[in-house]
C-alpha cells in the first residue's frame, strides 16, 4: 500500500472504528436489558435480547479487521465493564424512593431492577464467547487465508455463538441444585425452548449480518 493511499484510507478507518465501537457497545446494552424480557414468538420461548445481540459477534469481526486483535480484547472487555456498570446503576435508580406524582416506581423496579443471577451470566456469556470469536477469526486468517472473508466471519461464529447460547441459557434459567428457591428458574423444557430458539435466531442473524465484513477496507 502506498503512502498517499495510506494517508487517504486513515481518516475513513478512523470515522469507522468510531462507529463500530459505538454501536458494538450500544447493542451489547440493548441487548442485556431487553433479555430481562421472556417473550413468546412463533410459539418458543425467547430472551426478547436474542434477535439484537448476535449481531454483536459479526461487529466484533470488523472490529477486528479494522483495529486489531489486542484493541478488539479490549473492547471486549470494556464493554462487559459498562454492562456490569449499567446493572449497578440501574438496580441503585431502582432502589431511590418514586415521586408519588409519578406512580411507576414499582414497575420500574420490576422491569429494570436487575436480576443479578441473569445480569452475570449474560456479561459471563458474552465475555468468554466473543473473546473465544476474537481467538478463531485470529486463527482463521493468520492460519488458514486471508481471501473468503465471509468464511471467517462464518468461521468463528460458530463456534462463538453456540458457547454463548449454551452459558446463557443453563446458567440463567436452569435450576442450580440446592438453589431453586434463591433464583429465578424455569423448567426445563422451557430452557431448552430458549437454547433452541435463540441458536437458530442467531445463525440466521449471523447470515443477515455476515455483508458487514467488507464496510471496512482490507488491510492485508
Amino acid at each position: 500500500m502506498t503512502k498517499l493511499k495510506e494517508e487517504t484510507l486513515a481518516p475513513t478507518i478512523s470515522r469507522l472504528a468510531v462507529v463500530l465501537v459505538a454501536s458494538y457497545i450500544a447493542a451489547q446494552m440493548l441487548s442485556d436489558i431487553a433479555s430481562l424480557k421472556i417473550g413468546v414468538v412463533a410459539g418458543f420461548a425467547v430472551d426478547m435480547g436474542t434477535f439484537i445481540y448476535p449481531i454483536t459477534f459479526t461487529l466484533r469481526d470488523v472490529v477486528h479487521k479494522v483495529l486489531g486483535k489486542k484493541n478488539t480484547q479490549i473492547l471486549i472487555l470494556s464493554a462487559g465493564t459498562i454492562n456490569l456498570f449499567m446493572a449497578g446503576y440501574l438496580m441503585w435508580a431502582a432502589s431511590v424512593p418514586g415521586d408519588a406524582d409519578w406512580g411507576l416506581t414499582a414497575e420500574f423496579s420490576a422491569i429494570l431492577g436487575p436480576l443479578w443471577r441473569i445480569v452475570i451470566v449474560s456479561i459471563l456469556a458474552e465475555v468468554v464467547s466473543e473473546l473465544v470469536d476474537t481467538e478463531v477469526y485470529h486463527w482463521f486468517v493468520t492460519k488458514i487465508t486471508k481471501k473468503h472473508q465471509w468464511a471467517r466471519v462464518l468461521t468463528s461464529n460458530s463456534i462463538s455463538v453456540p458457547i454463548d447460547n449454551l452459558i446463557f441459557a443453563f446458567g440463567a434459567f436452569g435450576a442450580l441444585p440446592g438453589l431453586e428457591n434463591h433464583f429465578l428458574t424455569l423448567p426445563w423444557a422451557v430452557v431448552w425452548q430458549i437454547f433452541t430458539f435463540n441458536l437458530i435466531v442467531k445463525y440466521l442473524v449471523t447470515l443477515l449480518s455476515l455483508p458487514m465484513i467488507y464496510l471496512a477496507p482490507d488491510n492485508n
